[in-house]
């Protein structure tokens, strides 16, 4: 067996249990302004529409087009800086990776097509692609994802150079009282969260929320940062909104966790906007965990894990 024998014998460990081929992780981000969220749909940019159908284009010819499982599916015009993806290639897909790549390595050459093809507009970009361990499954590996939420209120710098990605609130707000409100929230272990979520046919509201908490920044900025296992649609913006209006007065410190016990979705805070929100890092367990964290995840949940 020759050295890319070898090598090709080596990355087929981190396939798909049916594919014989080989499973690549990809590390991306995106600026969500421009897409109708990630999920590929008939109508509309999408983020997941524009990667599979770059890579159509490379494998034309060549087999069915891959497609891509990601950790989290984000709403039109929330942004991303660290989602994780994954695509099963064939072996022959694997190899004509390595035939353009005149000697480059195969996942090197598909960050390079990925990004002329689907990246050109410059909102979408693949940081990295590697081979991925025995069992990893970028959606049902996942053990936790983290997001950031930025809000400028007058109090705060509103840098038109930030504004895709900072809302801009008219009323001061009480970063101290948003800060109590979020902690409340956050907890070890499951909790309900339809308060906060909006329903889909078939999917759970049950989350383990692990952190949750507000600071202003330097430029003045509220920057809330979340950690879940999970996050259900729409689940974060509207934490996000009840905690706006706690700094704003219009909440006490405990109603949201006393909304969230009550259980129903409620008109007491909007919904904040897509654009201020932003998926930062999804974590995983260690290799030799992987499969195992995948099989109790699917158990638990059957449709959308994130937002």
């Amino acid at each position: 067996m020759d050295a890319e024998a070898l090598r090709l014998a080596s990355l087929t460990q981190g396939a798909g249990p049916s594919s014989g081929g080989v499973r690549v992780r990809l590390d991306l981000g995106y600026d969500g302004a421009a897409f109708s969220g990630w999920a590929r749909q008939a109508e509309g940019r999408t983020v997941q529409g524009e990667l599979e159908q770059a890579l159509a284009t490379l494998f034309r010819g060549r087999g069915a087009a891959p497609r891509i499982v990601v950790a989290g599916r984000t709403d039109a015009g929330v942004h991303a800086r660290g989602q994780v993806a994954h695509l099963d290639l064939d072996p022959a897909q694997w190899r004509h990776l390595g035939r353009m790549g005149h000697g480059a390595a195969a996942e090197t050459t598909l960050v390079r097509k990925l990004n002329g093809l689907a990246g050109a507009a410059g909102d979408v970009r693949v940081h990295r692609a590697t081979p991925a361990p025995d069992g990893f499954d970028a959606r049902f590996s996942a053990v936790w994802r983290r997001y950031e939420y930025r809000v400028a209120d007058p109090g705060a710098a509103q840098d038109p150079l930030a504004r895709a990605f900072t809302v801009w609130h008219p009323r001061p707000l009480d970063a101290v009282a948003m800060d109590a409100a979020a902690r409340l929230l956050a907890g070890p272990g499951l909790a309900d969260w339809a308060a906060y979520c909006r329903p889909r046919a078939g999917s759970t509201t049950i989350r383990d929320l692990q952190s949750f908490a507000w600071t202003r920044e330097a430029d003045g900025v509220l920057v809330a940062r979340l950690q879940a296992d999970a996050f259900c649609h729409s689940m974060v913006r509207a934490l996000v909104g009840a905690c706006v209006a706690v700094g704003e007065g219009v909440l006490g410190t405990a109603d949201p966790l006393a909304l969230r016990e009550a259980g129903g979705r409620t008109s007491a805070f909007k919904v904040m906007p897509a654009k201020g929100l932003v998926l930062t890092e999804v974590g995983y367990p260690p290799p030799e965990e992987l499969a195992a964290r995948a099989r109790q995840t699917r158990g638990l949940r059957s449709l959308d894990p994130d937002e």
